[in-house]
């Protein structure tokens, strides 16, 4: 803090700017509200090596003792954009600036995007659990419903009642389809077991493939034989009869061939 070139321990609060001795913040030396202060520029001077800002009341009424203005230099740059940060954060805008709209900081500008962008990662996680857990409850109280009125109510009217075995009885309905599916199933067991029964002992084998006789034809026209008993020698330009024998030149005639 200039006036004096003394160091102070400064903390920034939503309501009040107060600045102590040193960092254990025992001995408070001053503090001031942060109602109708503004921020202003200060140039720095030509031998100067601090950067420095000042804080004053639109009002015109003194900031500190008898100060109309309040002058604070920081070392470099960088400190100084964190406090005019804070400071706009907490409600002390620039001087010729009305709003956080028209801030144009860059430091404050990506601190609120990077806090825009955490609050849409968290709401996405928040409707995702959300979504997850809704059908998971739905189901759990139902069952548990259920549950209840098994255990409280059902069982009561049950027990309650005379005759709680006819409860456990075979409806006449449920006996005569009991009693038709054991019938389907003893007639299928028959029928598998006749047709393993036809598979197993019968047996069948191939025929074998027909006999070519054409040589026999072939060697009879070729190698004449024999005549044989009952044969008739048929003479060109008698007409043949049942029976006749064509007479092959150089054949020998047999018994019983009758000649035309």
């Amino acid at each position: 803090m200039k006036g004096g070139a003394r160091e102070y321990w400064f903390v920034l609060s939503a309501e009040s700017l107060s600045w102590f001795r040193d960092e254990e913040e025992k001995q408070k030396k001053y503090m001031i509200p942060l109602d109708n202060l503004k921020l202003r520029n200060v140039d720095r001077g030509f031998m100067s090596s601090k950067f420095v800002f000042a804080i004053f009341n639109t009002e015109l009424r003194n900031v500190y003792k008898d100060y109309r203005c309040l002058e604070l230099a920081c070392n470099s740059q960088e400190e100084l954009d964190s406090w005019r940060a804070s400071l706009i954060r907490a409600g002390v805008y620039p001087e010729k600036e009305n709003g956080p709209e028209s801030c144009t900081d860059p430091q404050l500008k990506r601190q609120v995007e990077t806090i825009r962008k955490l609050v849409d990662s968290y709401m996405s996680i928040i409707y995702k659990t959300m979504k997850d857990l809704m059908p998971k409850t739905v189901t759990h109280l139902m069952i548990n419903s259920v549950k209840e009125f098994i255990s409280s109510e059902l069982l009561a009217q049950l027990y309650a009642l005379e005759e709680c075995t006819a409860l456990m009885d075979e409806s006449p309905e449920q006996r005569q389809h009991r009693e038709e599916v054991l019938r389907r199933h003893a007639a299928l067991k028959e029928a598998l077991a006749v047709i393993e029964e036809i598979s197993t002992s019968t047996c069948s084998t191939p025929l074998p493939p027909p006999v070519d006789s054409s040589w026999r034809q072939q060697s009879e026209w070729s190698h004449p034989g024999k005549p044989r008993a009952g044969d008739r020698l048929l003479v060109p330009g008698s007409a043949p009869r049942a029976g006749d024998r064509l007479l092959v030149p150089g054949s020998a005639p047999r018994a019983g061939d009758r000649l035309l």
